[in-house]
């Protein structure tokens, strides 16, 4: 039957929430039916040369770097238009689940004021705003406030605006802000005279957005991006008042695997640049009142060895990974800082615990550690080297370091969520543990209490255990009978800690099971949980996921015919390979900005980002990495067979994943696959990689994902 057919009759959905979950009611709305014609995109076979083998490509067309080409414009719009058609009938229920989701979320709203220097700063939200007011208070907390920067404002008469960066000068006259109106991280430098409320004349464009003031309060130093390949390649020294053409390059890297960083120390004494590839580290640093001087050295790039630092009292305190996988933290004297026989271990390694994160204070290190999947807070005395945990008392949970800019102080601030409790700050003294929480995010219509969250864990197919974050709603029946929405990452060891967010009440409420499985690839559980998820042992990472469905599904967590999934970015990888290894587990699968033709982007060193993967997917010059990104590639794997239902989003101008894999993924899908099962593709015609910008923004795909979910549920009782 003909979804516009379908249209023009009745298109109401009541959903009643029982205790169990919830009932969906007789008059439902027509159903997505993917029998209307979908764009067909022609094919013009063009070889992928390598080193180890030629591939056909057919839609390779599709990319078009200028992003202005009218042939894959045109197709991209059809795309959107058949999106729009086809989801017509779920139209009503999607802005019902927009206007549910943002209606947990405070009109006002605003974090707890940061102490920096003399004054107090806080983002403030006002009047149901989609961006935020840059405020301060000078001298105290009640002083009277400064408005330094209206990003409402700002974002007026702009399709996408983002401000990655705002830095204050020493003197705190001056602000720094990176602007970024395209999505791809290409940021524009802007400096406001914070007394007359004035915006300089000073403009620098193509940055990553990284700036650190001098002490002379006129001269900063900033990030330059790489045209092309959008790679952070050079730190540049600009002078207010002069042209940015003038400006003189004071470090390029030559290797196309680092990532270049900048930052002031927490003592304000220096300036650092921080190198990092995927495994290896260096930085560099400067006297913050010497910008003329020469950079230097603080340690050597050593292959493997990976290093952070920052300076207190005349030394630096160095998070490093050098003779301890897990990470420890040793301090070195400004002089000696090159020599790593200088070295003295302050805080050891531990097996079973990675030190992430470290905040350096005078008398105290707070660090935000990773402990059998969890991150937990550990504060040590520099003086006496006492130490203790903070404490929690829940079993799934994400502690983390909060904004501490002042070493001056025994108060750390840290902050902690979950799946169903809304983010909380709190204040510990570190010398008697004593907290005080300052504030919990208000959600509007909310009940933690009504919710429950918890960790499992379940058997891989090799016998590893996976740790599963589950949320649902307290009395739900675990019998067998339920939805499942199930969320993956597991790339570059980032963890996908169980974090509070106001769209799964929406979920929960109707009675599904919200699963975060913590597959090898991310970093829940050490960088071995890493290294056993990338690189040749990729696979690993979609078997996991797969196993902790099945678990779900045979513990009674879920009905095996009700399982969604959903990933973005190397999260969407995952989804396009459970796609095609697993289609039958899967109700419908939601794969945002994906990460899908692996193998070609591999292949290409102009592509934004590939040089700086190597070292976590592999270079396909060599055969055994071609041979295994060809083995998982979602792109090259696609097949003649039945697939589930899927959803699929990319942004036009994303820079991490261009949108012409998704693009070309769907083309290809929509040529091979043997089932009838609806085939969403959305085109972002102006987001970057994280979607819309604004608070607001993201959640109207997430209620047009969740309408589309809803409506496969339904199918699935028919």
């Amino acid at each position: 039957m003909r979804a516009n057919s379908l249209a023009a009759k009745h298109a109401c959905r009541a959903l009643a929430l029982a205790a169990a979950g919830a009932a969906l009611c007789a008059c439902a709305p027509p159903r997505v039916d993917s029998t209307d014609a979908a764009p067909v995109a022609r094919k013009v076979p063009h070889v992928v040369s390598s080193p180890n083998g030629d591939r056909v490509d057919d839609y390779y067309w599709l990319r078009d770097d200028t992003r202005s080409r009218a042939d894959v414009l045109g197709y991209l719009r059809a795309e959107n238009a058949y999106y729009a058609h086809t989801m017509a009938p779920l139209q009503a229920q999607a802005d019902r689940l927009y206007d549910e989701i943002t209606s947990r979320i405070a009109a006002e709203d605003a974090n707890v004021p940061v102490r920096e220097r003399g004054c107090w700063y806080q983002t403030r939200y006002e009047g149901g705003a989609g961006y935020p007011r840059f405020v301060r208070r000078c001298g105290n907390e009640t002083a009277a406030e400064e408005l330094l920067l209206d990003e409402a404002a700002l974002a007026a008469g702009h399709d996408y605006y983002h401000v990655r960066s705002r830095v204050v000068s020493p003197d705190e006259r001056l602000l720094a802000y990176a602007e970024d109106t395209s999505g791809r991280y290409q940021c524009t430098i802007r400096i406001k005279d914070l007394g007359r409320g004035e915006t300089l004349p000073d403009e620098i464009r193509g940055t990553s957005g990284a700036i650190a003031w001098a002490d002379d309060n006129r001269t900063f130093f900033y990030v330059e991006n790489d045209p092309v390949t959008l790679a952070t390649r050079r730190v540049r020294r600009h002078v207010l008042g002069t042209s940015a053409a003038e400006d003189v390059t004071v470090y390029e890297e030559p290797d196309d695997r680092y990532y270049v960083d900048l930052a002031r120390s927490g003592d304000d004494r220096f300036l650092v640049i921080q190198l990092d590839s995927r495994t290896t580290s260096e930085a560099r640093y400067l006297p913050a009142n010497a910008p003329l001087a020469p950079w230097r050295i603080l340690a050597p790039r050593e292959s493997g060895v990976e290093y952070d630092v920052d300076h207190v009292d005349g030394g630096w305190v160095v998070r490093t990974n050098w003779q301890a996988p897990n990470f420890r933290i040793v301090q070195v004297d400004d002089a000696d800082a090159g020599d790593k026989r200088r070295w003295r271990e302050v805080v050891a390694a531990q097996d079973g615990t990675t030190i992430e994160r470290v905040a350096v204070f005078q008398n105290h290190l707070a660090l935000g550690e990773r402990g059998d999947g969890l991150r937990r807070l550990r504060i040590v005395d520099r003086r006496d080297g006492h130490q203790f945990h903070v404490g929690f008392d829940a079993t799934d949970y994400t502690a983390t370091l909060g904004d501490n800019r002042v070493q001056g102080t025994h108060e750390l601030r840290y902050d902690v969520t979950s799946l169903t409790t809304p983010p909380s700050t709190y204040r510990l003294d570190m010398r008697s543990g004593e907290r005080t929480l300052l504030e919990q995010a208000r959600i509007p219509g909310y009940d933690a209490a009504a919710y429950e969250a918890t960790r499992i864990r379940i058997d891989a197919r090799d016998g590893t255990r996976i740790p599963v974050s589950l949320a649902y709603r307290k009395g739900l029946r675990l019998d067998g009978t339920a939805p499942l929405l199930q969320i993956g990452y597991g790339a570059y060891g980032v963890s996908s800690d169980p974090r509070f967010d106001p769209a799964y009440a929406s979920l929960l409420d109707r009675g599904f099971v919200v699963a975060v499985a913590h597959v090898r690839g991310g970093g829940e559980m050490g960088n071995a949980w890493h290294d056993a998820g990338k690189l040749l042992h990729k696979q690993n990472t979609f078997d996991d996921f797969v196993d902790v469905t099945r678990a779900l599904v045979a513990a009674g967590y879920a009905d095996r015919a009700k399982v969604f999934a959903t990933g973005r970015s190397a999260g969407g990888l995952l989804m396009g390979a459970i796609a095609n290894q697993a289609p039958r587990d899967y109700r419908a699968i939601a794969a945002g900005v994906p990460f899908v033709d692996v193998l070609t982007t591999m292949l290409d060193p102009s592509v934004p980002t590939t040089t700086n993967e190597y070292e976590e997917w592999g270079d396909p010059r060599e055969k055994r990495y071609y041979d295994a990104l060809l083995s998982y590639s979602p792109y090259d794997n696609v097949r003649a067979q039945d697939y589930p239902a899927l959803f699929v989003t990319t942004s036009l101008n994303d820079s991490q994943v261009q949108y012409y894999e998704p693009a070309k993924w769907v083309a290809r899908l929509r040529a091979r696959k043997t089932d009838s099962q609806p085939l969403l593709f959305k085109v972002d015609m102006d987001g970057g990689h994280n979607g819309k910008s604004g608070r607001f923004g993201r959640y109207r795909e997430t209620a047009q994902m969740y309408a589309f979910f809803l409506d496969r549920l339904e199918s699935s009782a028919d």
